[in-house]
């Protein structure tokens, strides 16, 4: 209503005419020509389609499965049985890679290092090398067995060991251990203990400490690394023997007092 009082008609919004693409107006009929292909899409002759999924970084679609990567770091090498993914599981598999050739070969041998510690009943957790003793002149037959297993062998800087690699881990060939040649007497006293399935020399229990703490200095004095060894084979040491070999050195008088006082061994008689 206006202010006349007079009814007026409600506004009506304007129509909208229906919009046709230029190809359909009513003045221009509707085409179904193709549209011709455009040439830069087009694959170059002989050369392989790509797509998204062959193009290095570029990303996958929205709801596309994601193609999962090979596992790098486990991978093996042609020709090469396949790693374990657990790296104390590789390395035992390459202590009883070459402690089956070595067998095989008839070289007098003995385990040592952490893989020894474990065969005696001691921690799994693994995460160095596999080590070896080996008579100093049975080296080159040595050498020359697992040359024939396709096994390089390296001459390190320190001459008292070789160093190869079994299944991708490292393993050393010791000559000497605590700074003494290994001889026939020390390989004679190893117990003969599966390893993981594989029976093979492992270094007394006895022979194992004393190599550990004849190797403390004063410039390698870890005390933290050989204490749980030490609780793991307590039972099966001849402490008695370990003092008289080495108690008198400064770093492993002091490595044994701590076990003292931990109560991991009995104090040393006519001592309070």
């Amino acid at each position: 209503m206006t202010r006349n009082g007079e009814d007026t008609a409600p506004l009506r919004p304007p129509e909208v005419t229906e919009l046709h693409l230029a190809t359909e107006g009513p003045d221009r009929p509707a085409t179904s020509a193709p549209v011709p292909p455009d040439p830069s899409h087009e694959s170059v002759p002989g050369a392989p389609r790509l797509s998204h999924e062959s193009v290095p970084g570029s990303p996958h679609l929205p709801h596309e499965p994601v193609p999962e990567s090979p596992d790098l770091h486990h991978g093996s090498a042609p020709g090469q049985p396949d790693l374990p993914h657990d790296r104390s599981q590789a390395i035992l598999e390459a202590a009883k890679e070459i402690g089956a050739l070595l067998k095989r070969a008839g070289h007098p041998f003995a385990l040592a290092g952490s893989v020894a510690v474990y065969a005696h009943g001691g921690s799994r957790y693994l995460q160095h090398d596999a080590d070896f003793c080996v008579l100093p002149d049975d080296a080159d037959t040595v050498v020359a067995t697992l040359a024939e297993a396709g096994l390089a062998v390296r001459t390190p800087p320190e001459d008292w060991l070789l160093k190869t690699t079994c299944r991708g881990q490292n393993v050393d060939i010791i000559f000497a251990l605590a700074h003494q040649p290994v001889t026939k007497d020390l390989l004679e006293r190893a117990h003969v203990l599966p390893v993981d399935s594989v029976l093979m020399p492992v270094l007394s229990p006895t022979d194992l400490i004393h190599s550990l703490l004849s190797a403390f200095s004063e410039h390698y004095c870890d005390f933290g690394a050989v204490l749980p060894v030490a609780r793991a084979v307590r039972e099966k040491v001849d402490w008695d023997e370990v003092r008289a070999a080495c108690g008198d050195q400064p770093m492993p008088a002091a490595f044994l007092f701590l076990l003292e006082r931990l109560n991991v061994i009995d104090p040393q008689e006519g001592q309070p």
